[in-house]
């Protein structure tokens, strides 16, 4: 393990246990269920120092640090959370978790569902955002969390954000939104569908029953995960990173070898270890969620008034280069905050990666969340 300066060093994840279940958006109920979870940091006496991190699309609970020795590579915000850094444990108490509907531990398709004694595969319930919100509270109620310093996540993570402020607006002082949008885009949920077609046409995927055979549908979430990674990165980044540069093979007149690229090489070295770590069912899911959220829909599709709702402050972060979750969806957040009289600042970071700068050591991306941060530990 080659520990970076400021690690939260070794952790260990947790898990809670909810017997009570979940009634969920769906009109469904999820029977008892299970969360896992890291935290990072001290909680201090008054309970008030408390930092949710709602994670991504393809996230999970190991958001900083390690879990062991031999690790090589830390957890997928460690540039972001430890001591010193912009969400700073030496402050903050740091809660991470994989959601309900995730494949790392926590209960989702994989699990075995208590009412049939089989794994839930394709008959998981579908879920919604706010399905993780209000499992995510029973998860504070467990920890004793009366109210969160601040709830942080990009993507995905930053609509689960917004909607804690709205459903439980008591339980946030600071809302910290990054990359994220006030609903999908028409051309966001074509690139979906079109991710999950790749898994649905695969013959290995068994109408989602796979883990009761010997097969995992390993081709169709390659290909999910490589159409999904094009989206996440810009022109420019591609560029710089592969240009045209060739893995294999020659241009030279007479050669009969098949020419490589280097991004095409790249692309399939990703969806090949993203098919043996995610999981299908979980893939699905997660993205017909992203594509069903709207923060608006039941407040007249009007943000304002769904803001109304709000009492925290806000810091909404977007991205110069993200094409997929523009800054122009982000100022949409901010325009409605600002009409719904809440308090909100914003940044629009010059980045040449495309979305997946939220999640990238950015100098100036690092000084304003560090900065925001200062201001939420201060009990601005």
């Amino acid at each position: 393990m080659a520990e970076a300066p400021g690690s939260v060093g070794i952790v260990a994840p947790q898990t809670a246990q909810f017997e009570q279940g979940l009634e969920l958006a769906c009109g469904r109920r999820l029977p008892r269920f299970e969360l896992i979870y890291e935290c990072y940091g001290e909680l201090n006496r008054e309970r008030s120092n408390a930092v949710l991190i709602c994670h991504a699309l393809s996230g999970h609970h190991h958001a900083a640090g390690y879990h062991n020795e031999d690790e090589r590579k830390p957890g997928w915000w460690d540039d972001c959370i430890g001591p010193g850094k912009a969400i700073d444990t030496n402050r903050f108490h740091v809660v991470s978790l994989n959601n309900i509907g995730g494949c790392h531990g926590s209960t989702g398709p994989r699990s075995i569902n208590p009412e049939t004694g089989r794994v839930y595969g394709p008959d998981f319930p579908s879920l919604r955002a706010r399905d993780w919100v209000n499992s995510q509270a029973m998860l504070s109620d467990l920890l004793g969390i009366e109210q969160w310093a601040a709830v942080i996540g990009g993507s995905l993570g930053g609509m689960q954000a917004m909607r804690w402020a709205l459903s439980y607006p008591k339980r946030v002082r600071h809302c910290v939104v990054i990359a994220a949008a006030l609903k999908l885009s028409a051309q966001n949920i074509a690139f979906n569908e079109l991710a999950r077609q790749a898994i649905l046409s695969d013959p290995d995927y068994q109408a989602g029953h796979y883990l009761d055979g010997e097969s995992i549908p390993r081709k169709g979430l390659a290909l999910a995960r490589m159409i999904g990674h094009i989206t996440y990165l810009s022109d420019d980044a591609m560029a710089e990173k592969f240009g045209r540069e060739l893995r294999s093979g020659t241009f030279d007149q007479g050669s009969e070898s098949r020419v490589e690229f280097q991004v095409e090489s790249y692309l399939r070295h990703q969806g090949s270890v993203f098919s043996e770590n995610f999981d299908a069912n979980t893939y699905l899911l997660m993205t017909r969620a992203l594509d069903y959220f709207d923060l608006a829909r039941e407040y007249g599709d009007d943000p304002v008034a769904a803001f109304s709702q709000a009492i925290a402050s806000f810091m909404v972060i977007s991205f110069s280069s993200d094409w997929r979750f523009s800054s122009q969806r982000s100022r949409e957040i901010v325009n409605a905050l600002i009409a719904a009289g809440r308090e909100v600042s914003y940044a629009e970071i010059e980045a040449d990666q495309g979305h997946d700068a939220f999640l990238l050591p950015i100098p100036r991306y690092r000084d304003v969340l560090s900065a925001y941060m200062q201001r939420v530990g201060d009990g601005g």
